[in-house]
């Protein structure tokens, strides 16, 4: 069974996730831990599940994805971390958006290894497939593991949202592609696991989310005897959030 520990951190409130599945590795989705404290209370949980990450792997480059990626790929060992390619440049102007915030800047010097649509990556004994799904940014990924029906979609889809297109590189029209061509057409059961607020699933999101209308579609019947994923801290159940800040 897949594990997830969700945290939230930084002042945008970014959910980190700690996926796990029965051995002593884990993999790190997002980790926007900011400053010593959060990074502690990350390595903490760590330690109590006695789990140690194998990898980092990041939806965008955002800063608040990105705040703790190299003070935790210098802690482990230099643990690989995977993005898409075409997010370098949103590395790029991380220190201008989180001054505006008066956050200190995140460190963009961490080493990190290219991903690309439809590849998979086996990490921890966790099969993830990568989704790419520009718009919100150009290189933006959403992670699927499709035999625990679970998907981390970064800042693409929300519970009741979707991901705001007026940054620097973003584009409208490529987040609905990105979401109507490759993700509403999933399996309706694949629970959601955003980078803002709660959960939800895809067919939740495909017959509700007001932000796709008028795509919205009768909601198919759920497999009542599909496996549930574990994700501590955090209700299972699902709902609408704001558009978020990020």
């Amino acid at each position: 069974m897949l594990n997830i520990r969700a945290l939230t951190c930084n002042l945008l409130q970014e959910r980190t996730y700690i996926a796990w599945n029965g051995s002593a590795h884990c993999v790190l989705i997002d980790p926007g831990c900011y400053g010593s404290d959060e990074i502690r209370t990350l390595t903490d949980l760590l330690a109590q599940e006695n789990l140690t990450p194998a990898a980092i792997l990041l939806t965008h480059g955002h800063f608040d994805h990105i705040f703790g990626v190299k003070p935790l790929q210098d802690r482990f060992g230099g643990i690989p971390v995977y993005m898409h390619p075409a997010d370098e440049v949103v590395l790029g102007y991380s220190a201008d958006m989180a001054g505006r915030l008066g956050l200190d800047a995140p460190a963009i010097d961490f080493a990190w290894t290219p991903v690309q649509d439809g590849q998979v990556l086996e990490v921890a004994g966790i099969r993830f497939e990568v989704i790419t799904t520009p718009g919100h940014t150009p290189g933006g990924v959403c992670w699927l593991v499709r035999d625990a029906d679970v998907m981390f979609t970064g800042d693409t889809l929300f519970a009741g949202s979707i991901g705001r297109t007026d940054f620097l590189y973003s584009e409208y029209d490529d987040e609905i592609r990105s979401i109507m061509e490759k993700l509403i057409l999933l399996d309706p059961a694949i629970r959601i696991l955003p980078g803002h607020g709660p959960t939800s699933t895809i067919g939740h999101e495909r017959t509700g989310n007001p932000f796709l209308e008028p795509f919205n579609e009768p909601e198919e019947a759920l497999d009542p005897n599909a496996e549930p994923v574990v994700i501590k801290g955090e209700s299972p159940e699902s709902g609408s959030a704001p558009l978020p800040p990020c």
